[in-house]
């Protein structure tokens, strides 16, 4: 992707990432709703066209996406797909590879919940490296003429109680609808998401007022270069917090204004 269809993405994954956050939102059964909706529109090529005509108002894109899903997938699902389809895309086709890559980073983000994301890791590149040893099991597996079915219970009685679940969803949806892309390619994009996810770190900032847009991006950009890490703030607003600002990573708490807390992430990075 490029262009407006790569900024598009990187809010979808922001927002997506502000849903798994919350602990009433179950990442794994939104994964499979995200994966439902990257189905319909990758078969309804039409539809697609629609929610993704620049032509047409973003907000209209919104309410027909709310119409077609309201009452299919749930509310946060529902609320992410129109999120989506309020943005710019350079080519409709980049709308149902970022709802892949969402549906993907969902079940990854329910297996790091769990603490299980390294095992998903690990068995990602394993099942990589025994497809490519094996010719026959790469066959079986892109075989055209092959069933949905058979190919799911092919993966079962490989994966079921051998692997995590997250780890037996990403691989069968991968095997079972493809989408153009060769067994290899996809385990390897399945790898870097979950390394990327792993390298992913938190920081829960709390704040007298609401940050601005162009704060939050400082912020997360000045943490980022401390930490050496991609950063998502959770964004609290709490008017007794002392100094203007509390942002926590990990077991690390820092206190002091927003000001004071950037300019000293500067001298840090200077020195």
């Amino acid at each position: 992707m490029n262009g407006a269809s790569r900024e598009a993405l990187a809010a979808a994954r922001e927002r997506l990432d502000a849903l798994t956050d919350s602990t009433s939102v179950d990442a794994g059964s939104l994964a499979d709703e995200l994966a439902a909706v990257t189905a319909l529109l990758h078969r309804e090529v039409s539809l697609r066209r629609v929610l993704t005509d620049p032509a047409q108002a973003g907000e209209a894109k919104a309410e027909l996406a709310q119409r077609l899903l309201g009452t299919q997938v749930s509310g946060p699902a529902a609320d992410l797909v129109a999120g989506m389809v309020r943005s710019r895309w350079s080519r409709s086709r980049d709308l149902v590879d970022a709802l892949e890559q969402l549906a993907d980073t969902a079940d990854l983000t329910a297996a790091q919940k769990a603490g299980k994301l390294d095992d998903v890791e690990d068995e990602l590149f394993r099942f990589g490296r025994i497809v490519s040893g094996s010719t026959g099991l790469r066959a079986a597996l892109t075989d055209r003429k092959a069933t949905t079915s058979a190919k799911s219970e092919l993966l079962r009685s490989l994966l079921g109680g051998r692997a995590q679940s997250a780890t037996e969803r990403l691989v069968t949806r991968l095997v079972t609808a493809p989408r153009g892309r060769s067994l290899e390619s996809g385990l390897e994009s399945l790898s870097k998401l979950a390394a990327e996810r792993r390298e992913r770190m938190v920081a829960i900032v709390t704040s007298a007022v609401p940050l601005s847009d162009p704060q939050k991006r400082r912020l997360g950009a000045a943490l980022a270069k401390v930490y050496g890490r991609q950063m998502h703030l959770n964004l609290d607003v709490d008017p007794e917090v002392l100094g203007g600002i509390r942002v926590q990573v990990g077991d690390e708490v820092i206190n002091g204004s927003l000001a004071d807390r950037l300019e000293d992430a500067s001298r840090r990075l200077a020195s």
